[in-house]
Formats: C-alpha cells, structure tokens, sequence
C-alpha cells in the first residue's frame, strides 16, 4: 500500500454461520453503544499504580501508565483488549501519575514524552506530546484473541476477516501483511477499526473497537500477520520542522458494525463543526443541487459539442455532471449552454499543482505566466525542487500562490479564463488529497499542515461560486467541495504496476478517445479481489460523509473500462447511493448510450431523496455476505443489493431492490439486463 495511490489519473465471509453472522446496526441506534452523543466527562475515574480507569461511553477504559497498554470492560462485562503495549523497544520508566480533572497526565522522560489520557465525549482521548525527535509504535492493535475483522478506510473501505488467506498474503500477492500506509495519504479516513466478534450489531452481544488519529500527518499504520491473523500497529514520527511533535489517538467502544469506525468519526468531526452538509452548500450555491441524482462523466470528441449534449438528452438523461480536459479543443460556449439548459453542470478538470517552463509545457494547465515556474516550485532541504507528477516539472507551493494571490491574482486569473465559456462546476485536481508536501523554498516554506491550509483557503474561494470537486477527497476537505473522484475506489497496488502496462492498459493517444481510457481492461485476480469482492467492500467513507459530498470512483477507472465488475460495480454504486463515472465519446455513446440512461434513470430519483441524508445502517442480510443492505436517514432510502447468484427473500442474484419512504413496493434494477 506505499504506492503512488493518490496520484491523478488525469496525468497518466466465507462462513456460513448465517444467525450469527447477519449485522443489524441502524447506527442511529448504535450512537448510543460507542459514544458518539457525549459523556459526563466530570467523571475522573480512578487509578491504583499504574492501573488508570476512566469511563467511556459503553462501558471502562483500562490504561496502563508504564506500557500505554490498554484495555477495556464493557457494561456487560466482557474485557477486550484495545492496544497491547508500545512497541520499538518500549517507552521507559514512567514518571509519576498526576490527577486531572478529566483523566491523568504522567511522562516518559527517556522518550522525551508527556502524556494526557482523558474520557471525552464518551471516548478515551490520549494525546503524546514530544519535547524532542523520534517516534513511537503505539497503538498495537488486534493483539485481542477475539478480534474478527479489521475495518480499514482504503477508498470507500474494506471489512478484512483477520483470519482471511488472501489478505494475510504479502503486498506483492494482493495481501496487507508487512505494508505500510501513511494515515494522511494512504487513507480516505483517519481511522481503522477491530470487531470483537460478530453479535447482531445494534440489538446488541457484538463489540468492537474504533481507533482514530486527528493527528494523521506523520502517522502510518503497518500490517503484520501473526500467527495466520492480522495485526495493526500505528507509528508516529514526532518532527519539529514538520510540525508533528503532537499525536493524538481517540479510541471508542462500537457494538463490532463494519461501519461502526466510520460513525464515530463522523459524530467526531460533527461535534466540533468540522462536517459540511450538501443542504447548505445548495443554499449558498443552488447550482449544487444538480449533483443530485446525476452520473458523472468526463467527454471526448462528439460528446463535448452542443450535439453531443442533445444525444444524451434525448436518451432521458436527466442530470449529469459532464467534464473535460483543459488540452485542445475545451467544451465551448455553445456547448456549455446546451448542457446547462439540459439541466447538466459543466466543468473544466484543472490544476494548480504542477509547473512546467511555458515554453515546453506539455500541458496548458502547467504553463503559468511570469516567474511562476520557476519561482514557486516546491524545494527539498537540499534546495532541489520536487518534480512533479511524472518527471513533468516540479509540484508548486501552495503558500507562494496564497502570498501571491493578493497583487498577481495567477489563480484567480486561471480560473476566470477557465470559466468564460460559462461553466458552472470545476474540478482542481489533487487540491483535496492526502498527497501534501514540506515546502523549503525561501520565502514560502510550509509544513504539510500548511499546505493543507494553503489549498483550503482557495478551495473556498473557489466553491463560492463553482461547484467544486476535487480528486480523492480527504475529509479535511469535506466542508469546501461539493463532489469527488476517486475516494470511493479501494485501489490496489497492483493497478498502477497495470496502469503503467500502456500495451494493455492504453496510452494517452488518439486524442479524441485515449486508450487508457477508453481501452477495456481485465484486471488481475489478485487485484480484482481486493478492489471490487464485495465480501470484503463496506460503506465506511459513505458512512462518514455522505450527504456533506457525492463521492464517485476514479475517472480512469469509468464504468466501462472494467467489464467483468460492471455488475457489481453498479449494484454497489446503488447500494451506496452514489454515482456512476464514465468516460464519454461519440462512438460510447452510441454504443452504450441506452444503458446508461437507464441506469440513471433507475439512479435519479434514489440520490435526489437521499443524496443529502446520512447513511444511517449498514448490514449483511446472509453468512457469505453476499446480501447486503443500506439505510439512509430515518428510512429515507432503503436499498437491498444481490451480489451473490442465488435468490435471497425473492431478490434475484444480480439485482438490486430499492425503495423509498414513499413507495408501496421495491424498485428493482438488474444491470446485466441491460448490458448491450
């Protein structure tokens, strides 16, 4: 998993043990399990030697001062193992244990460290503070005899029995074990969870743990397997010039839901006025409300004209979020008018991150004028810049655009000239994912903190009048874009090794209908498995932020591209309540045109009720996993998807029932059906 996964596209349940095994948690429910509505935080708890209890929601947090081990009792009175203790050689004697209010604070003065562990909000919060460089290995995880399954946010998540061959097999098989993943680059979420066994979720006899790490600049989680079971241990490296002397990991009790980790997190980011809500952002900007209920898709040649634009409409295709490339040939006024009219947004794929000499530049979007390149290119500690994408260039500062932008107005001036034809979305590529740099450049040196505040500051410039996307969203990013590509796709290492294949994958020639987009692909086994097997796919990115963005998968990765998954792949697009992405020419259009306006068709009115409501209930209806079904709101939307190729309670394998509140009976959608 340390692999190039955040890089642009645009520049390149086996056991059958069915009672035991089927998940209820509607998490409105399961809030109150691991404590996501607050705690009577007053409440210090008490502490004999190295032995600290503090309360949390759902039952008693046991850390151990001399270790950091930790381990926990829940009100029913079943002990779980949450961290066993640090790892890398330990921490050192203690020094001694002060009382606080809310917990305790003590240090470890041979690490240089200083410790608070505190029960807020129902959670265990510990934050390490280092007086000097190093890093510690903490918390050890899954080190419980219980442990089932590690919940892990790779794009839109994974549920990964812990016993599971495949994915104790090495990187290099398709596995997890001896990977390392950055949490702030690697992750869609800055969380990963255990289940302690699989109860019935909600109506109780399950537990689990979630782990998150606010502190996600400098953390990695490696994966280990153990005796034939995975294990993860955090890792975080305190630097001073990187700014990382903080960690924090909160840890909360969970009934053992799949997406239990996620809901934590979300009710986490809403305690502290750090989640966005599409109804606002439709209130500030109405032309976000055209998110709702449209696919997505990027045009090519025929596609991008005004007449283009008129096909699609004609085939009753009532909303779409259409895109184009910023090379040769950009969607012109005309055409930009027909897709408004039809009820489309329309947009420009930019981005600010890359710089090239104007002279040379390989793209229009990596010219810049005066000393941009350059002057603003990002500097290692060496004084070399940091090439860009590629070998094209270098990557530039966001500080030096931010310190800029007041007399040069470089970016405002870009997107001015982006926008003339009068479209009404942009999508600014890399500006929201985990990939954020270190800046030693003289007169705009930054942290990766700081960059990340850099792109924030003109992402909101830019979603006050656009409908703003950008490429796998972290959701530090949530409150300023209203939609993504990329964050729902759980990418694999072996598909940049196949993506970097041009024989099989396609290059970027012709022009009008590249193969690397437009080539279809079959995925390696291995590859195949730990992207699109939906025993192991589970709803955690959906769980955190749906209804504050609409989230899609990669655009090199458009619903055609792979035709052994388009089965699955729409019925979890249905499942999730999100929508499809394609890449379009005349001859796609042509070809696939009809069953892609029946696929939105079925998709419209669905994301239209539910788009802007939480994904309140995640379950597994069969001990293979095979049916699985999602609940958004107070029973907005409920949607039943058949991965598997047996009739379940009358679905058929392959199809999917949806129904809203409304409804007398299930809609129903067989995608193969469709497949002409």
């Amino acid at each position: 998993m340390t692999s190039d996964a955040s890089h642009s596209p645009h520049r390149t349940g086996r056991n059958r043990n069915t009672a035991t095994r089927v998940l209820a948690a509607s998490l409105a429910l399961t809030a109150t399990t691991f404590g996501v509505a607050g705690c009577d935080s007053a409440a210090a708890g008490t502490l004999e030697g190295s032995r600290l209890e503090l309360p949390v929601r759902g039952g008693t947090a046991v850390v151990d001062t001399a270790s950091l081990a930790v381990n926990a009792r829940t009100a029913s009175g079943r002990e779980l193992v949450l961290s066993g203790p640090a790892g890398g050689g330990g921490l050192g004697k203690p020094g001694p244990v002060t009382r606080t209010g809310d917990g305790a604070s003590w240090s470890y003065p041979a690490k240089g460290l200083k410790v608070t562990a505190s029960s807020e909000r129902g959670r265990l919060r510990i934050k390490l503070r280092a007086d000097r460089d190093g890093s510690v290995s903490w918390p050890v995880t899954g080190t419980d005899r219980a442990a089932s399954a590690l919940q892990l946010p790779r794009g839109e998540g994974l549920d990964v029995p812990v016993r599971d061959a495949f994915w104790n097999a090495s990187v290099e098989k398709g596995g997890l074990a001896g990977s390392t993943v950055d949490m702030g680059e690697g992750l869609a979420l800055p969380l990963w969870g255990y289940s302690m066994g699989r109860g019935t979720g909600g109506s109780g006899g399950g537990a689990g743990v979630s782990y998150l790490t606010p502190t996600d600049i400098g953390t990695s989680l490696r994966f280990a397997s153990t005796g034939g079971r995975l294990r993860a241990t955090a890792a975080h490296a305190f630097d001073a010039g990187e700014g990382t002397r903080d960690y924090e990991v909160s840890f909360a009790l969970t009934d053992g839901n799949p997406v239990a980790p996620a809901a934590d997190y979300r009710s986490y980011l809403s305690q502290r006025g750090q989640l966005g809500g599409l109804r606002k952002k439709i209130r500030q900007n109405p032309a976000n409300g055209k998110l709702l209920g449209a696919f997505h898709a990027y045009v090519w040649g025929d596609t991008r004209t005004a007449s283009g634009i008129g096909k699609l409409k004609q085939l009753g295709v009532d909303r779409m979020w259409l895109g184009y490339d910023a090379g040769p040939g950009p969607m012109n006024a005309a055409a930009v008018r027909a897709a408004k009219k039809a009820g489309y947004l329309v947009g420009p794929y930019d981005t600010f991150a890359n710089g090239q000499d104007p002279k040379t530049a390989d793209s229009p979007t990596s010219a810049w004028p005066d000393r941009v390149y350059p002057d603003f290119c990002i500097r290692k500690a060496d004084g070399t810049a940091e090439t860009g994408f590629g070998n094209r260039g270098c990557y530039l500062s966001s500080r030096a655009f931010e310190k800029a932008e007041p007399r040069k107005h470089y970016l405002a001036n870009r997107t001015r000239s982006m926008v003339a034809n009068g479209a009404d979305s942009y999508f600014l590529d890399v500006d929201a994912t985990g990939e954020v740099f270190r800046d030693h450049g003289k007169g705009h040196e930054m942290t990766k903190a700081g960059d990340r505040e850099m792109r924030l500051a003109r992402m909101r410039r830019l979603s006050k009048d656009l409908v703003l996307g950008s490429e796998s969203a972290q959701p530090w990013a949530n409150q300023v874009l209203a939609y993504d590509h990329g964050s729902g796709t759980p990418t694999a290492d072996g598909l940049w090794k196949l993506e970097r294949d041009k024989k099989n994958w396609g290059g970027y020639f012709p022009e009008k209908a590249p193969g690397a987009f437009f080539k279809p692909v079959k995925l390696p086994a291995e590859v195949a498995t730990a992207m699109y097997d939906p025993k192991y796919r589970i709803p955690l990115y959906e769980t955190a932020l749906h209804g504050s963005l609409v989230n899609a998968e990669r655009w090199e990765l458009s619903y055609e591209k792979l035709p052994a998954h388009k089965t699955t792949r729409a019925l979890l697009a249905m499942l999730y309540n999100t929508p499809l992405n394609y890449v379009l020419d005349g001859p796609t259009l042509e070809k696939k045109g009809a069953e892609l306006a029946a696929l939105q068709k079925y998709f419209s009115p669905l994301h239209r009720a539910a788009g802007t409501e939480q994904l309140t209930s995640f379950r597994w209806l069969t001990g293979d996993r095979s049916v699985q079904r999602t609940v958004f709101g107070d029973g907005a939307l409920t949607v039943t998807a058949n991965f598997g190729s047996r009739a379940h309670d009358g679905l058929a394998g392959g199809c999917v029932d949806a129904k809203l509140r409304t409804d007398k009976q299930p809609r129903r959608l067989c995608p193969a059906q469709l497949n002409g």
